[in-house]
């Protein structure tokens, strides 16, 4: 939503500003600039990037238009769903989560949180580290090396299409004096005719530069800005999980685990302990 708010604030200030002082604007309607810049980027875009970036920066683009999932509720569902588990590890042993862990979507303990279900990812996370938990043969700092490997191995997957989108950006400006040269080229070319048509062809030629820099700066160099944000929502997801399972590696008991996840959080989501302590007293009257 905010992205949309944000492109019509753009296209408003710059062409409105443009209207107000007397332009006119159908002079800066200039598809064919448009294709050369467009064009160019794209191509360069397949050209620099394997197969596996550009689907990666193709799939990224539809989470752009959607707000944040990562959200104070999310995050207090998931730790009451970590305190269920590490509860009943606690009471019945280890051995106890194996089917729960096994086939998540099935175990009563996990169905209780649909919002972490929904989330592929985190939940195999903590499923894969709960397993190497009732396997007893990693002591915690084998534990602790591994997911940090592979949050980081998460992170650098996540920067792809950021990347990707900033380097499409940084090259839009430069494909703009491509296509503001060749709107020389053409003038130059024409020298012959009326001033009053040679001015429109100069106009024409400068809206190329205009147009590269306007797409750079305010449409897609701000999306990867935002991709990485989202990158890192998702990361702390992560990391929250692993402090609170450590927390219960090194003896500290299931309300002291969950604090230690809670700590880690963004100050924007971050449940206070009452909050927290309030919603895991509710989840086990469910």
């Amino acid at each position: 939503m905010f992205v949309i708010i944000g492109y019509v604030i753009v296209l408003g200030s710059v062409f409105g500003g443009f209207a107000i002082s007397g332009g006119h604007l159908a002079s800066l309607l200039q598809p064919v600039e448009l294709l050369m810049i467009g064009g160019a980027a794209f191509g360069a875009f397949l050209v620099g990037n394997d197969l596996k970036a550009i689907k990666a920066t193709l799939k990224s683009l539809p989470t752009l238009l959607k707000g944040s999932r990562y959200t104070k509720a999310l995050y207090m569902e998931m730790m009451s769903l970590l305190f269920d588990v590490l509860s009943k590890v606690r009471k019945e042993g280890l051995m106890s989560i194996e089917g729960d862990i096994d086939k998540p979507e099935e175990s009563a303990l996990f169905s209780k949180y649909p919002g972490v279900l929904t989330d592929h990812h985190i939940v195999e996370f903590m499923t894969d580290y709960l397993r190497l938990m009732v396997s007893g043969n990693m002591d915690a700092f084998q534990i602790e090396n591994l997911m940090d490997n592979e949050i980081e191995t998460h992170h650098h997957e996540g920067e792809v299409p950021v990347h990707c989108i900033a380097k499409l950006g940084d090259g839009m400006p430069a494909f703009g004096i491509v296509a503001a040269v060749m709107g020389v080229v053409h003038t130059m070319a024409s020298v012959g005719i009326p001033p009053a048509e040679l001015g429109i062809l100069i106009a024409n030629a400068l809206v190329g530069t205009f147009l590269g820099i306007l797409l750079a700066y305010g449409f897609v160099g701000p999306l990867s800005s935002l991709l990485e944000q989202k990158l890192h929502e998702s990361t702390k997801m992560y990391q929250c999980v692993k402090v609170t399972l450590l927390a219960s590696l090194n003896g500290y008991a299931p309300a002291l685990a969950v604090e230690f996840g809670r700590k880690v959080l963004f100050s924007t989501e971050r449940p206070s302990f009452s909050e927290l302590e309030d919603h895991i007293k509710k989840s086990k009257t469910k």
